[in-house]
């Protein structure tokens, strides 16, 4: 078939956008494009002097490469930052990394392997600091692959010499406040790790117990009335036989009924709750047994029983946390190994056992003949013993929660050792701080002054504030920030100088924490110092370093100094998972409040895990993760993003390649929705060509008014944080307001209409306006995609004079489309709802014409309307557009009777289209074959390329 001469007439679309994205090999051009041209530094050049917006980013641990979790988290921060920028904010990002701790201890000993032995502590830190520089590295770089903006340049890392120094004035400011003390306290205690852990540290995991039930021998003491002159003993129940040489006194419950239960001859103590468990348990089968006695646990105060087999006489103690949903109603008191246990042991004025040292192993001659071993592997061996011994009543195992160390995920102890620990209940002198309230109640005060999202984040935090215990913040490991305190040489007491304080401070600030390893006590003790107990002024440094939870909450005293543009404390946003209402979230705020009287932030949002398409949590381990190079090796960032966007971050959000795919799919409709726009804006200057608002067709400026809505609904969306809802606007805008409806109706103007002629530059202003709003309103979601198309229409010319053309699309704010049109008035609007609804149903009769083979093309149709009177007015108001509305060749209305209800009345007839079909545009019309010059064109495209000076021979 020979070429239409009239092809060349058309206004085909042109433009150097192209179709495939190829966003593997494209994406990483911009990352070096945004390098070159500092486009963090644009962006906050050209928000200089505006509000300010500021997102403390919390750090990831500088161990590893990113997961999804981590890019989850830096994505959606990254559309914050972007959007908040595009909302004409000035919002710095200082991105952050956690770089101490013991993770990177271990990874580096096992590097090390026997020569750690070795090393000195010094060199040990040095491998660490160079093992942390390394992921930090390698993390910075896959966050940037996402297209994450920020300061990369100058990120904060817990490891400079400044951040260190501001650790250590916050430890000294609570020691000095009088939060800070050291003391002998049971703490949970890593045996694999050899160190103190603190609540944040320690996860809860199913673990098997050996349970027994075990007999203490009553000793002496007044007994309740009815067992003088019995052999007693009370039954007691523990899951940790390890603890046995550690105890010190049977704790009871006061208000609880106990019972004297005759068995075997001898009479057994046990809460009357209990005793049909007890007697299923130790066989001794007391469906009919004798009761001789009931009292109240109280009634045994005082008491004395005999350890089943060490020469100790230990007490009978009340304790309020004695429960009967386990056990006996009476447990063993081991203030060496238990935080509840050790408050008794206070109360009572026990002793405080703890015969195991840092590896978990007995020593001390009281655990013969256990000495040596390992905790968890004496369990059977003092099982045994106590069966030996007479002493055991029964045994089984237990699976329960019990407490894990979460960095190397093995079972902990309580075990009682000097730490250092912040006082939860302790009150600064008000000289110092403080209004007379304590930590934890001006902490509570200060949760009330955040806005947490989700709401529920609130009481968690709070709760998790109030049954808190006092914090342990030393740890007898290498590699951190030491707690900056000197110890008298002499009398061990700590000093107290404010000059030596503040030269320790000025040495981490200069030298690192590394100085206090290097440098002996005197190079950081003021002129003037000397012991407060003893008078001398010799000093020891002390060793143990602080918990790495405390370094991250001091992130707002090294961070947000104000020192630094837009760097303010408080934060307006912390942003993390919703773990870290127990981590970064609570130390940080109870470093604030204890140093800076207030919440270090204004709102908290929290985001979910990452699960698979099963509803299992990502993990290596389970083969199930996907990793975030993976896809941005097959899809591009681009893709990842989307996900980020088009979930609600703030449940769990699943991923699978199905997923991926179906992504990958939508973007290739974003793209090519703007790749439409683009081509047909080829020539189009406007400044030259764009109309005037009020010269708009009634459909381009209807689709302006619905753009205008969805920008400001997205917009509204952003500032709540809901970027899911702000991208399904969007993206449902754009794929079926616009693809799939108004450039379908455009295609017929676009290409045929006067290349300069109002209705063609009406439409093409349309796109404009379209184009330079939803590139802006797309760019914190895809920033790839929406800097490419800046970049094109700055090269073809179609950037608002306004705009900068060198400047990057996320240097500029968000624009509302439709900008200089008045809201549509209710007529207006009411009369668009009535033209789509006939839309609506042309569509549906030329669906059922094509079925029944009456036409092919819809444009081979000529459609009746047959409407109500209200109605057919309305639709010959539009005649003119509603061959393109309904994209027939010919459209006729007419009025018929009126009907009871408004569908009722709408019908539609669909016929062939009367004439011929146009050569060049495919409309059907009875002016073709009767235009002199022109016999294969219409009336509305012959004038067309006769003013191209164009013929066709006859």
């Amino acid at each position: 078939m020979a070429e239409s001469p009239y092809k060349s007439t058309l206004q085909l679309p042109a433009t150097s956008f192209p179709m495939k994205a190829n966003l593997p090999a494209t994406e990483p051009k911009w990352l070096e494009h945004w390098q070159k041209t500092d486009v963090y530094c644009q962006i906050r050049a050209a928000r200089r002097g505006r509000p300010v917006f500021l997102l403390h980013d919390g750090p990831p641990y500088a161990n590893g490469a990113i997961h999804l979790g981590t890019a989850l988290n830096k994505v959606v921060k990254d559309f914050i930052i972007k959007s908040k920028s595009m909302a004409g904010f000035d919002s710095p990002y200082v991105p952050g990394w956690d770089c101490h701790g013991l993770p990177i201890e271990i990874k580096v000993d096992q590097e090390l392997g026997p020569a750690r032995a070795t090393m000195s502590p010094l060199e040990i830190r040095e491998r660490c600091e160079a093992y942390a520089r390394k992921f930090v590295a390698l993390q910075r770089q896959g966050f940037e692959r996402l297209g994450v903006f920020g300061d990369w340049n100058n990120p904060y890392l817990t490891l400079n010499p400044n951040y260190e120094a501001a650790i250590a004035e916050q430890i000294l400011s609570f020691i000095r406040q009088g939060y800070a003390y050291k003391g002998l306290r049971a703490v949970y205690w890593c045996i694999h790790d050899r160190t103190a852990l603190a609540e944040a540290e320690v996860e809860y995991k199913n673990h098997e117990s050996p349970t027994v039930w075990v007999r203490y021998a009553h000793e002496s003491g007044a007994l309740p009335e009815g067992l003088s002159g019995k052999e007693l003993f009370a039954a007691v129940w523990t899951t940790t036989p390890w603890t046995l040489p550690a105890s010190v006194a049977l704790a009871f419950h006061p208000e609880l009924e106990y019972v004297a239960v005759r068995s075997r001859g001898a009479v057994l103590l046990v809460a009357a709750a209990r005793m049909s468990a007890t007697s299923d348990a130790i066989g001794a089968a007391w469906s009919d047994a004798e009761i001789v006695a009931r009292f109240p646990g109280r009634a045994l105060e005082g008491v004395r029983f005999r350890h089943p087999w060490l020469d100790r006489s230990i007490p009978a103690v009340m304790a309020d946390y004695i429960t009967t949903d386990q056990g006996s109603g009476i447990v063993h008191t081991a203030p060496g190994h238990g935080a509840e246990d050790f408050a008794t042991g206070e109360k009572y004025k026990l002793p405080i056992l703890c015969p195991v040292d840092a590896n978990g192993r007995f020593f001390g001659d009281e655990t013969a003949p256990f000495t040596g071993q390992q905790v968890f592997a004496a369990n059977a061996a003092i099982t045994a013993h106590l069966r030996a011994h007479g002493a055991l009543l029964a045994e089984a195992p237990l699976t329960h929660s019990y407490p894990h160390c979460w960095r190397c995920h093995n079972p902990i102890i309580f075990r009682a050792t000097e730490q250092w620990f912040i006082g939860m209940d302790r009150v600064a002198p008000a000289a110092v701080a403080g209004d007379g309230a304590s930590l934890r109640a001006q902490a509570d005060k200060a949760i009330s002054t955040v806005r947490w999202i989700p709401e529920w984040g609130e009481e968690r935090i709070r709760q998790m504030v109030a049954g808190r215990p006092d914090w342990c913040i030393s740890r007898q490991r290498v590699w951190g920030v030491p707690i900056p305190v000197l110890a008298c040489a002499h009398c061990h007491q700590y000093l107290r100088d404010d000059a030596t304080d503040q030269r320790i401070v000025a040495a981490f600030a200069a030298r690192g924490s590394n100085a206090w390893f290097r440098e002996p006590a005197e190079n950081f003790v003021g002129p003037a110092a000397k012991c407060d107990g003893c008078g001398g002024r010799a000093f020891m440094q002390e060793r143990d370093i602080v918990d790495v939870w405390f370094e991250s909450g001091c992130s707002q005293a090294a961070v947000l100094t104000g020192k630094d543009g837009g760097l303010l404390f408080p934060a307006d946003l912390y942003l993390e998972g919703g773990d870290q209402y127990r981590g970064w979230f609570q130390s940080s705020l109870l470093v604030a409040v204890g140093t800076r009287a207030r919440a270090p932030y204004r709102e908290t949002l929290t985001h979910g895990w990452v699960i698979d398409a099963q509803g299992h949590t990502m993990h290596k381990s389970l083969g199930n993760a996907i990793e975030p190079d993976e896809i941005t090796r097959e899809y591009g960032a681009e893709v990842l993003r989307l996900w980020v966007a088009s979930s609600d971050y703030r449940e769990e959000i699943s991923l699978s390649p199905e997923l991926l795919k179906r992504l990958a799919d939508a973007y290739r409709k974003l793209r090519n929705t703007f790749r439409y726009m683009l081509g047909n804006l080829h020539g189009f200057v406007p400044a030259r060509d764009a109309v005037p608002m009020s010269e708009l067709s009634s459909l381009d400026a209807y689709v302006l008014r619905q753009a205008d809505q969805v920008a400001r609904a997205a917009k509204d969306e952003y500032n709540a944080y809901a970027f899911h809802r702000a991208y399904r606007l969007l993206a449902d805008f754009c794929t079926v307001e616009l693809s799939a409806f108004y450039f379908d109706v455009l295609k017929d103007r676009l290409y045929t209409a006067a290349s300069r002629g109002l209705e063609r530059r009406s439409a093409q202003t349309a796109l404009w306006r379209l184009l330079d709003s939803m590139v802006r309103l797309f760019a914190p979601l895809m920033p790839f995609t929406c800097e490419e198309i800046w970049r094109t229409m700055a090269e073809a010319g179609l950037l608002p004079a306004s705009a900068d053309r060198r400047a990057s699309v996320h240097a500029q704010v968000f624009s509302e489309a439709g900008a200089g049109l008045e809201p549509a008035s209710p007529e207006v609007e009411e009369r668009w709802k009535l033209l789509l609804a006939w839309r609506g149903e042309v569509l549906r009769a030329l669906e059922t014409a094509r079925q029944q083979r009456l036409v092919g093309s819809s444009l081979e149709a000529r459609v009746t309307l047959l409407a109500t009177e209200a109605e057919a007015a309305v639709l010959q108001a539009e005649a003119a557009q509603l061959p393109a509305l309904f994209i027939v060749s010919q459209v006729q209305v007419s009025v018929t009777a009126p009907a009871l209800g408004a569908d009722a009345s709408r019908q539609v007839m669909v016929a062939q289209a009367e004439g011929k079909k146009c050569e060049r545009c495919w409309n059907y019309s009875t002016a073709v074959g009767t235009l002199a010059g022109f016999a294969t064109l219409c009336e509305r495209c012959a004038p067309v390329v006769a003013g191209m000076g164009l013929a066709v021979a006859q």
